[in-house]
């Protein structure tokens, strides 16, 4: 095991506390602002790797379908259509048409596959849309990206190299989240500004589907010293002023922070940054423009950069498909010895 792998390992460790501390702290702010800061950079370098890498498909043009997708998503988003309610069917055929162009070299193989995946969905589309619509278009592209996926590459890792302390950053990596999700929201965060209120707006939805999903949390709300605006919803009280709403958002502000971090970690290994100057010019631009958009007016940034967060997270569906693929084949390997 090489020292460099060592200090990778080490330093993601340390990073996980990094994105945790502040996670429990000020989730909300938090959030917000690594969401605004460092998600513009991580799009712009990661589309630009994944460019290089042939997006890890098995055929050159295999990514075109993938655009496709991701400009039929666009519209239907920001147009006013009874269509909108097949967002969730384009996201998983772009989830279904990323697995076949990993499995298959033959274009005919790929289309068949992708045919029987998508009759298969269709059937939980239309008996199971409320559900469906919750996976694929609110958690696909938002925790199951930045948390599930990143916990796969860290396993992954770990499988390739060896490596007793990338075992224990997998480890860790639970731990932090657990950590925001167990742990007394007293210690957190007891204030949310109008603001702030205001600007987390459109991520509601992530919000409300974990609070579902995590109300077996017992908290006692009543002990919890929380300042809350007058006339607020039922919804966002639960979401913005509840316990279990706090813990929530230590949990999605800790995955997305340490997502962030765990990519511009990745320098040395991956070598996302080399790159020919006029993309890394075009790079730092762009960011720098979003920047400034976000602090002008913080929903213009998040319009503004849409379709290249969609498209970063589409384009790497291929990738995700692949490392599940390759964890199994570690794992078999493993246990056949």
């Amino acid at each position: 095991m090489s020292a460099k792998k060592i200090n990778i390992d080490a330093i993601n460790i340390g990073l996980m506390f990094l994105a945790l501390i502040p996670a429990m702290l000020l989730p909300f702010e938090l959030f917000l602002f690594v969401y605004a800061f460092l998600g513009p950079l991580h799009y712009l370098t990661e589309i630009n790797w994944l460019h290089k890498k042939n997006y890890f498909t098995t055929q050159k043009y295999d990514y075109m379908l993938l655009l496709v997708l991701i400009a039929i998503i666009s519209l239907l988003v920001f147009t006013h259509t009874t269509y909108k309610n097949y967002i969730s069917f384009f996201y998983f055929f772009a989830f279904a048409a990323a697995f076949s162009m990993v499995i298959y070299n033959n274009y005919i193989k790929k289309i068949l596959l992708t045919l029987v995946l998508l009759a298969v969905g269709s059937v939980f589309f239309y008996f199971f849309n409320d559900s469906f619509k919750t996976a694929f278009t609110i958690l696909l592209p938002s925790l199951i990206h930045v948390f599930i996926f990143t916990g796969a590459f860290i396993i992954l890792g770990s499988l390739k190299s060896k490596s007793k302390l990338g075992i224990v950053s997998t480890v860790v990596f639970v731990i932090c989240a657990l950590i925001t999700l167990f742990a007394s929201p007293r210690t957190g965060l007891t204030h949310v500004d109008a603001e702030v209120y205001n600007m987390y707006g459109i991520f509601r939805p992530i919000n409300e589907v974990l609070v579902r999903l995590f109300s077996f949390i017992q908290v006692d709300n009543a002990k919890i010293a929380i300042w809350a605006p007058t006339g607020i919803s039922e919804r966002d009280m639960e979401i913005f002023f509840s316990g279990t709403g706090i813990k929530v958002m230590r949990f999605i502000a800790f995955a997305y922070t340490y997502h962030y971090f765990n990519w511009f970690s990745k320098t040395s290994v991956i070598q996302w940054h080399n790159t020919k100057r006029i993309n890394m010019v075009l790079i730092v631009l762009i960011w720098i423009i979003s920047i400034v958009l976000y602090a002008k007016d913080y929903m213009l940034g998040l319009k503004w950069l849409f379709v290249l967060s969609l498209a970063h997270v589409i384009l790497e569906f291929p990738l995700n498909n692949r490392s599940f693929l390759e964890i199994k084949q570690q794992l078999a390997a493993k246990f056949s010895k």
